[in-house]
């Protein structure tokens, strides 16, 4: 099973962008799916969630500016960045749960500078 992230790159504080990931190979039963982020010289942090329901979770950081979707027929989960800030620059991971494996994409570089 392997976890793309697409969808990185650098904007203007004040830009959007959009991220994917994509599931490839054997993979079922999809729980939550989600995205982290982790800057250089800190710790990887939560930054959304969605579950299998729809339901979903943001860091208090990206409330208001940052959505969280998916498509289970893709096997894809999406994360809109509005109204980025520098703050933002980090390389985001997004993550998959299924019952009781945990997988991780490789990552996607998200730069916000003038």
């Amino acid at each position: 099973v392997q976890l793309q992230a697409s969808g990185g790159g650098l904007v203007q504080p004040g830009g959007s962008l959009r991220l994917s990931c994509a599931a490839s190979g054997s993979i079922f039963s999809i729980d939550g799916m989600g995205w982290y982020r982790q800057a250089p010289g800190k710790q990887r942090e939560l930054v959304a969630i969605i579950s299998i329901g729809g339901s979903t979770k943001y860091d208090e950081s990206v409330k208001g500016r940052f959505t969280t979707s998916r498509d289970n027929a893709k096997r894809t989960v999406y994360l809109q960045m509005n109204s980025l800030k520098p703050e933002d620059t980090a390389v985001y991971y997004c993550h998959f749960a299924t019952i009781g494996l945990n997988y991780w994409g490789k990552g996607t570089q998200v730069t916000v500078s003038s």
